[in-house]
């Protein structure tokens, strides 16, 4: 019997080393915050499209998707290992494997510059594109060292200028497409930019109390609920007029232009709401619908560059 016994359990300690790794696996996930990475990833794709005035190759398209998470994962990687003190006091971030010691110190800061690296080379020797690599690393060191590093404990415009980081993927994957840049990938990295704090800051409102506890200077920690409302508004305006002009330099159609006008108003109503509820004092300011409402105005916006190559020129707005 005791042998029976022991044949029987002999699997078990073979499904707990396979669930050990699959846990360490999920934890390195975790630091490259892949939800991140996804919502970077929707604004790349529709851009290589413009990019190309139609589907580029699948190699191509493939190819700088890759890079793109392997820089933007190594990039959060350096801002989990960066910020895990913080990460430590705020509830919203205390289960990140840095703060629970799934991942040591030393081992993620080894994990975020191999994923830096690779990324570099990726876009260098497999992409074949010397100038998206470049941008690339301006983009790692712009979200580590000059949002995480400089910005984002010392002042309120740390978003702002900090999450310029975040709108590079758009330069990137022009530049893997026509090894350039023109004014229409400067026109997408400002629509992203400028969505940026009507994005972000409805967040910061949610957890308030998070960010005064780690002494971080989001601008809802240190000015009004109203004041913070009115910029949101006013970043809206400037992001939908980007938008509108884009209609015209990257030569798109009425199609675009209806749907940007669209989705523009209606994420800019969202922010006028937000306003209005912060002025009359109300308890609850609902900022995580307009959260969650930028998301979905991105993802249209996005959407309908992407499906516009594909709609006759009959309908240009030129």
């Amino acid at each position: 019997m005791p042998s029976v016994a022991t044949e029987a359990h002999a699997p078990v300690p073979a499904l707990n080393g396979r669930a050990t790794v699959t846990r360490r696996l999920k934890a390195y996930v975790a630091l490259t915050k892949p939800r991140i990475i996804e919502l970077l990833l929707v604004t790349t794709v529709p851009t290589m499209v413009l990019a190309a005035d139609g589907w580029p190759s699948l190699g191509l398209l493939l190819g700088t998707l890759v890079g793109g998470a392997l820089s933007a994962g190594g990039a959060n990687a350096f801002n989990s290992y960066l910020d895990r003190d913080i990460d430590a006091v705020m509830k919203r971030t205390s289960r990140r494997p840095l703060v629970t010691g799934e991942v040591s110190p030393r081992a993620a800061l080894v994990f975020a510059w191999t994923l830096s690296v690779v990324s570099t080379l990726w876009f260098w020797l497999v992409v074949g594109s010397p100038l998206a690599a470049v941008l690339s690393v301006l983009a790692i060191v712009g979200y580590v060292v000059v949002y995480t590093m400089l910005l984002k404990r010392r002042t309120a415009q740390n978003i702002v200028w900090g999450g310029a980081a975040g709108c590079m993927p758009v330069l990137i994957g022009w530049a893997a497409v026509t090894q350039s840049l023109s004014w229409t990938p400067v026109l997408l990295f400002l629509i992203i930019f400028f969505w940026t704090p009507p994005h972000y800051w409805p967040l910061s409102m949610k957890f308030k109390g998070d960010y005064e506890n780690a002494r971080v200077p989001m601008l809802p920690v240190i000015a009004p609920t109203r004041k913070v409302a009115f910029e949101m508004i006013a970043y809206a305006i400037a992001m939908v007029a980007t938008t509108v002009a884009l209609a015209w330099v990257a030569d798109m159609t009425w199609i675009y232009l209806g749907v940007a006008a669209a989705a523009g108003a209606w994420f800019l109503w969202g922010t006028v709401s937000l306003y209005r509820r912060a002025r009359s004092g109300a308890d609850r300011l609902k900022e995580m619908r307009l959260f969650h409402a930028s998301i979905t105005y991105l993802t249209l916006v996005f959407a309908a560059i992407l499906v516009d190559p594909f709609i006759t020129d009959v309908l240009s707005v030129r």
